[in-house]
């Protein structure tokens, strides 16, 4: 027998679970493009890292939902649209539909015209809050997969080193599995706190969770 029937039954079941998701219908029913909205969310109430005027950089923000987040905290009201207090910049290789306040710049942030970009809208400031939701597309084979997370978990740190305030903090995703402790060992040795922490908005089956490294250490001279 082939795998299709095996698959399709797979995707029902995925579709199924989606559907019936109470982290998808609430971000339905208050206008956040994805579930991952409450993942932010969460971490934001454990740890009070956002608040209204900061500059906050979204890495990797398609379609969107953690700069929905950010925005609405950043409001007087709450509101997804009207007055904000504060600025956002988000980045993605992906097209992001526009979000009322918040500066999108398409393209890899490691290349300079990107970064001068970044200068451009953001000043001689430098951010207090940078989140991360980046995730390579998964292969399944386990070194493979462990390296790409790694790549971007260094870009972010990195990135976080030469663009947010000493004080300032970084949110990024990782997996459990290999490489998992190599990466909380990173996030340790560039940040005076470093904490791990998985929502209740991931799915159970999922092997996300994030760090949250707050407060840069110096940077190791030789």
């Amino acid at each position: 027998m082939n795998g299709k029937p095996k698959g399709k039954k797979v995707n029902k079941a995925w579709l199924h679970d989606h559907l019936n998701d109470p982290y998808v219908k609430l971000a339905n029913r208050e206008g956040y493009r994805a579930r991952a909205a409450y993942k932010l969310k969460e971490i934001d109430e454990v740890f009070g890292l956002i608040k209204p005027g900061q500059l906050v950089v979204d890495l990797g923000s398609a379609p969107g939902a953690w700069s929905q987040y950010v925005r609405r905290k950043m409001s007087p009201a709450g509101a997804a649209a009207g007055a904000l207090q504060g600025t956002i910049v988000a980045l993605d290789l992906l097209p992001m539909e526009p979000i009322e306040g918040v500066t999108f710049l398409q393209g890899d942030f490691r290349e300079d015209d990107v970064l001068e970009r970044l200068a451009l809208a953001v000043g001689d400031r430098l951010a207090d809050v940078v989140i991360s939701d980046m995730a390579p597309n998964l292969s399944g084979i386990g070194s493979a997969d462990a390296a790409r997370v790694e790549h971007l978990i260094e870009l972010a740190i990195d990135f976080a080193r030469h663009h947010m305030k000493p004080e300032g903090a970084l949110v990024a995703k990782l997996f459990h599995g290999s490489g998992y402790d190599h990466l909380a060992a990173m996030f340790r040795s560039n940040f005076r706190i470093a904490k791990p922490f998985k929502p209740k908005a991931s799915r159970d089956r999922s092997t996300e969770t994030f760090m949250v490294g707050i407060g840069l250490r110096a940077a190791e001279t030789n």
